[in-house]
This record gives C-alpha cells, structure tokens and sequence, in this order.
C-alpha cells in the first residue's frame, strides 16, 4: 500500500484558488482514475474535479466551505500498488565518511555565505491572490512589506481585508480610540412578514465584484447642455408615421445612440 497526495490540478492561467462547494466522494469510498470526486467554484464557473489515482480515499485535507490552493493537496488516497524496494549496495566506511565531511564543509560554507550576504526575508513563500497584489501595487506596497502584514486567511494568508486594514492603519499611525462616532446606526424593523434571504456564493462574489470596481476605477459623471430643438422637432414630425408602420412609439433613445455612435467615429480616443 502506498499514500498519495492529491492535488488540485490547474484550471486556468488566472486561476489560483477556488472554494470547495461538496465532496462526491467520502473517506473510506474507493476512486478510479478520472472518477469526480469534488465540486469546485471558481470566479468564472462551478466544475467538478477528477481523481488523478485509483484507490481508497484515507483523508480530506479541504473541507467543503474552504478554500483550496491551485497545486496545493486537498485529500489522500490510499493506492493498490506497494512501494518499491530499493536495491542495497555495500560502500565501505572510509567512502561514507569521507562523502559526510565533504557534505558537512559545504553546508558550513553556503550557511557562513547567506548570514553574511543574504537579507533576511520573512513570510517568502507566502501565497498572495491576484486580488491582492493588484492592491498592493496601487498602494505602494513592496513585497516585503506584504510579508510583514499579519493574515487572517487560511493558512495565515493575507486577504483583501488584512490589506485594506494595513494600509488605513498606515495612512492613519494615530487611533483615537476615545472618540465615538457621532452618527448612529439607522434602525432596522423587522416584524414576522419580512423574509430574510441569505446571500449565496454567486450574489457575494457579485457584491465583491463591485465594491473592487467601485475603489480600484474612479467613477467620473460629466453634465454637457444641448439644445435638441431640431431632434424633438423632427421626433414630433415623424412619430405619427412610426407608429403607423411598426405600431411602436419613437422615443429619444435611438437618436442619441445615432449621435453617440458618430461620435465616437469621429473622436475614436473616446471608447
């Protein structure tokens, strides 16, 4: 009997996480290759994931609700096929000795080197989201500096809110922590008719989505006046007609799209 680790395989070049949505498959149930064992949901669709061994599945590293880290395990299973043996050789103890002082010399060396040479580094191998680093790059934040920030994330990741957090802590050093807030929460009423319907993983990610748009793209609104005399002079001279042969009323809407598709022709920067 042999245990393998398996992975979740790789589902897209810019896809490093998903959320595991249900186990098809239990701990003690027997798997072929390529049997679905787990339904997965990423940013862009829900799939299923097959089992790359054939065997009894022993453990389950990611529970359903949790997220799982593309080439990261996510469960154990138990294969058929039993390790091989490794063939024994005779090496004489001089050889032996001799190979470990040789191994010992050059492990004091690179040690003595990367004391003196390298700069120490915390958190290096830390898993980052997309998200996040697009964050920290916007915000003027260097990689180690990323590093110190605390997560609360799985596996002590840093999540949106960690790094939001950081960077008002850092635009703000000062808390006044005696100070309360002078609005106050608006009261809800909620009374036996009222039905409350919690948000799914589709609808939050949506949320998510556009709180991120919000922050991440200024929103600009521009006014300009125009005197649409001859547009609704023309609308009212030929409304009567458009509704005699499409049964449909003319409205101003077509005639803007008109303008703005003309526009746009002329001054092609504006797209």
């Amino acid at each position: 009997m042999a245990k393998v680790e398996i992975l979740m395989p790789r589902m897209g070049e810019s896809i490093f996480e998903c959320t595991v949505l249900n186990w098809l498959k239990k701990v003690g149930e027997t798997v072929e290759v390529d049997d679905m064992i787990l339904e997965v949901a990423t940013d862009k669709i829900d799939t299923e994931i097959g089992s790359s061994h054939a065997g009894t599945i022993t453990e389950i590293l990611v529970k359903e609700g949790e997220t799982a880290v593309i080439g990261k395990p996510i469960c154990i299973i138990e294969t058929e096929v039993s390790e091989s043996k490794s063939e024994v050789i005779d090496v004489p103890d001089s050889v032996i000795e001799a190979a470990a002082q040789e191994i010992e010399a050059q492990v004091s060396s690179i040690t003595v080197a990367a004391t003196i040479e390298s700069p120490k580094i915390t958190n290096s191998n830390r898993f980052y989201s997309p998200l996040v680093q697009n964050i920290a790059k916007e915000e003027g934040i260097s990689q180690s500096e990323l590093d110190t920030i605390q997560g609360t994330g799985q596996d002590n990741r840093v999540t949106k809110d960690d790094l939001l957090a950081y960077v008002k802590t850092k635009a703000n050093p000062i808390q006044l922590t005696d100070i309360k807030p002078t609005t106050q929460p608006v009261p809800v009423s909620v009374d036996a008719l009222d039905e409350i319907i919690i948000m799914d993983r589709m609808r939050k990610m949506i949320a998510d989505r556009m709180v991120d748009s919000k922050r991440i793209s200024p929103h600009v609104t521009s006014f300009v006046e125009t005197d649409m005399t001859n547009a609704s002079l023309w609308r009212e001279r030929v409304k009567g007609q458009f509704k005699k042969e499409t049964g449909e009323n003319i409205t101003f809407t077509p005639i803007l799209i008109e303008a703005v598709v003309k526009a746009i022709k002329d001054f092609p920067m504006i797209n």
